[in-house]
């Protein structure tokens, strides 16, 4: 059938969504511009994905930069949605080089960069995780919506 809307708030209309996305303020941006974790930091930490930040180790798992090396985030271009990594560039004509950016759903994060912020936010998240998994199969009642 039909599939309801769940948020009144939230236009279901594409053009609308593109044109949210791409006048998004920059702090939505830090969201939208979140990367998963590696396998072995998604059982660590009971995430499995973050916002990307400047010093976050990442590798690159599509395209042809695919898998290389781990390489540091050298910069997060909110304004052009992607990410600038250590050892990714390019040589233009005249010799010098430039950073080839990466969308940072394009790239896993192999070792974030950890300060009291960021820990916070694993551990809610992983909280919340816990939460979701004792409450598996039953469904929400208002005790529970604190968020």
């Amino acid at each position: 059938g039909i599939k309801m809307k769940l948020n009144k708030l939230v236009s279901s209309s594409r053009r609308k969504q593109r044109k949210r996305h791409f006048q998004a303020p920059s702090h939505v941006r830090r969201i939208i511009m979140s990367s998963p974790l590696s396998k072995e930091m998604r059982t660590k930490y009971n995430v499995r994905s973050l916002p990307i930040r400047k010093d976050d180790e990442v590798m690159v798992v599509r395209g042809s930069h695919k898998g290389k090396q781990v390489g540091k985030v050298v910069q997060c271009y909110r304004k052009k949605f992607v990410v600038y990594i250590e050892r990714i560039q390019k040589e233009k004509a005249n010799g010098t080089s430039y950073y080839v950016g990466i969308h940072p759903s394009k790239v896993v994060i192999v070792k974030p960069k950890l300060d009291k912020n960021r820990k916070s936010i694993l551990e809610i998240r992983a909280k919340s995780r816990q939460r979701g998994a004792a409450d598996k199969g039953s469904k929400y009642d208002e005790s529970q919506m604190e968020t």
